[in-house]
This record gives structure tokens, sequence and C-alpha cells, in this order.
């Protein structure tokens, strides 16, 4: 690579000196030298090469010296490094010099061996010190990748000790959050992209808060769906009580926000969340010019099969006994055990719900009822009808009196919308 010196003196013979004491690193395109008889002519040829590394500098020149020029460099934030020229013995001006920031000194005479040292030297340090700008640079951007995946805390970690992230990829046991706003595709065919934009923004950037505060991964962002990652890429013990607890704030605000546009005149339709635990690959699958930190396994499509199972049940959020079996306190209700769409094998699923909710009357009289419904007992129908009856805001007891009407009994369920 070659290096471009700018050497400023007022010597009329010292430019044929050095282009015939450095002929052969020019001939091989080592260094090149550009010229300039004091500080003004300089700072001028600075001004129009940004190319240059080195400035070599006499002190004391006409028009504008070396001290001087030197506090200007300072000022043009240019990586380069300066090396200035005395008479020797004029350790005031040199110290006065090495104070603005020269990175070393020469005497007059000059010796041309010395020049050559102190020329390697200083490019060696400024190939170093780029190379640390150019790490630092890309340190820089790699967290602000990270960031869109990673909470910041995370990210600060991941920065700091980059060996606890692993991009090669490895199969683990983790817990998948998934996310869909009903009937969003149709309210975008209605809505002028002024509001639709902000409207999903505004959504998309809380949904994203949620997910970090619970020191979740987001996977992807999906027009208005949201897919989340807990348990990588650093271990979390807790991963599934993480991801109960990050559906259930995510249901929390989607609400909130559902009824608040809706005196905006903005209709939207409910968050459904599908959250399940179980093996994947995990790692970047993308390239090292595209960060693509994501997972790979049925667990996953199990997850955004339970996101979509919301729809039939009547329920906004759908969790997994693999999930529900990694959490003591876990508390919620049973909906069932489904065969989801695409799959061979069935699951019990369950609904969280917050501890007060659990207490509550309504919720009571549901779990009665359904466990008449997994005991075979006829009554079923009848308890249904009566929570029904009493509670007619709760749409899962609803699917469940509808079923036993049809003639379906026990708790095993088979759900054909994907």
């Amino acid at each position: 690579m070659m290096s471009k010196i700018l050497v400023v003196d007022d010597e009329p013979d010292l430019e044929s000196m050095v282009l015939q004491n450095f002929r052969h690193e020019i001939r091989q395109g080592e260094l090149d030298f550009l010229f300039a008889s004091d500080g003004e002519d300089a700072l001028s040829q600075l001004g129009g090469d940004g190319d240059v590394d080195i400035v070599i500098s006499d002190i004391n020149m006409p028009k504008m010296d070396g001290l001087t020029l030197l506090r200007r460099i300072q000022d043009l934030d240019r990586r380069l490094k300066t090396v200035i020229v005395s008479a020797y013995g004029d350790m005031r001006n040199i110290r006065t010099a090495m104070n603005l920031g020269a990175f070393d000194f020469l005497t007059k005479p000059i010796d041309f061996s010395d020049l050559e040292i102190t020329i390697n030297k200083t490019i060696a340090d400024l190939q170093s010190l780029r190379e640390i700008h150019r790490l630092r640079e890309s340190a820089e951007k790699a967290k602000l990748s990270l960031a869109r995946y990673f909470s910041p805390n995370l990210v600060q970690h991941l920065v700091d000790s980059p060996d606890s992230l692993n991009l090669d990829g490895e199969r683990r046991e983790l817990t998948f959050v998934f996310t869909d706003l009903a009937d969003f595709t149709p309210l975008v065919e209605t809505l002028e992209p002024g509001v639709i934009v902000p409207l999903l923004n505004e959504y998309l950037d809380e949904m994203t808060k949620i997910i970090f505060r619970w020191n979740g991964t987001v996977d992807k962002v999906v027009g208005d769906a949201v897919h989340a990652i807990f348990g990588a890429p650093l271990e979390q013990v807790d991963h599934a009580a993480r991801g109960i607890a990050c559906a259930m704030e995510m249901d929390q605000f989607a609400e909130s926000f559902r009824k608040r546009k809706k005196t905006e005149n903005i209709l939207l339709g409910v968050t459904r969340i599908g959250v399940h635990t179980g093996l994947a690959m995990v790692g970047n699958f993308g390239s090292e010019q595209y960060f693509d930190y994501t997972a790979h396994g049925d667990a996953i499509n199990t997850a955004a099969r339970l996101e979509t199972a919301n729809k039939s049940l009547g329920t906004r959020i759908c969790v997994s006994e693999l999930v529900v079996g990694q959490i003591p306190s876990f508390t919620g209700r049973p909906i069932g055990t489904v065969l989801l769409p695409g799959k061979t094998e069935q699951l019990k699923i369950f609904e969280p719900l917050s501890a007060e909710r659990m207490e509550t009357p309504g919720i009571k009289a549901y779990q009665a009822a359904f466990a008449k419904l997994e005991g075979g007992d006829s009554s079923a129908s009848q308890a249904f009808a009566a929570v029904v009856g009493e509670y007619a805001d709760d749409p899962l007891a609803t699917y469940h009196l509808k079923r036993t009407l049809a003639g379906e009994a026990g708790v095993n369920i088979i759900l054909k919308d994907k």
C-alpha cells in the first residue's frame, strides 16, 4: 500500500534530495511525495488532497511557520501523522511541536538514513492506528446490527464478551413467541399510508421493547407479525417463564392499544400469540455481510400453529404443555388436547391468566365445566351453557359449548385451519 508524504520546507534543494534518496521506494509504488514551501501552501494542498498520510514540516518558514501549521492541521480532523524538523538544540520548539501532536521530530541537517527510519516508523504507527479505527467502526456496525435483534443490555454484554455469542449454530431448547395482528391486511387497504405507517411503527416499536424488557431476541418482524426467541444467544434457565411473561405483557399492551385506536376510529383486530418450548437449531444463518440470527426446527412451526389456533378457539394467547411444564408457578386454564394442522402428535394447550383472574367466579366456573368435559361427564354441555349464560364474554367457554352441542365429547380437539 502506497503512503503519501507532504514535505513542507522552504529550502529549494530539499525536493531533489528527497526524490533522489527515495527513488527506489517511489518506483516500487511504496512512497509518493508532495512538496510545499510554507504552511499556507501545505494547507492548500491538504485541502485538495485527502490521501496525505504524513506531513514532514520544518519549523522556521516564511508566511506560516511549522508550529502554526501543526495547530491548523489539528483543525482538519484528518487521520495523518506529523513529523517536525528543527535545528539541532532547538528543544523548546521541538517540545512545543510534540505538545501540539507531532508524532516525531528530526534535526537539521537531515540525515536521510534517519529520515527513512522515521518514515517507516511513522507509517507503521499510522497503519496500526487506522486498523484500530477500522476495528472500532466494525464493532460499532456490529453493535448496530445486534441492536436489531437483542435487548440493549444483551448487546452491551455481547460487545464486552464477544466469545459468548456462538454464531456457528447449536441445537438448544428454546421458547418461541409468535404474534399476529388479526385482520390487519384488510385495514391496510382502507387506510392511507400516512395513517398505516405510523400506526404499525408505534405498535411494533412497543412490541419489540416488551421483548427486550424480558431479554428476548427478535427473530423476525414480518409485516405486523413478530417472532421472538427466549434462551438464545445466551442461555436462560427460565426461558419459558420469560416467554410467558412477555406474551402476557404483549397482550396487555395490544388490547390497550386496540382500544385507544378505536377512539380514533381505527378498528384494529386482536393480537394473537402462540408460545411453545422445544429443541431448535439456532445461530447465524446469514453471511459475513448479512447478519441473520435465527432458529430452525419443528418447535418454531408449533409456536406458529399455536398462534393461529387462537382464531378457532377464541383465545388471544395459546401456550403448550411443554412451556407450562417448565413453570411451577404457572397460572392459567386448560384449553384441551389439540392435534395441530400438519402434526401427528397431540399436544395439551393452555391459556395463561393472571393469579387474580384465576380467582374470579367466571374462571372457576369454566374450570369446573372443563373438569366434567375431561371426565366424560354428560352434564358438561349444561355446565358450559351455564358459564356462557352468566359470562357471555368468555369465548373459550362458548367454543366448548358449541363443540358439545355438536356432539363432540372429551377434550381432544382437531384444528383444521392453518
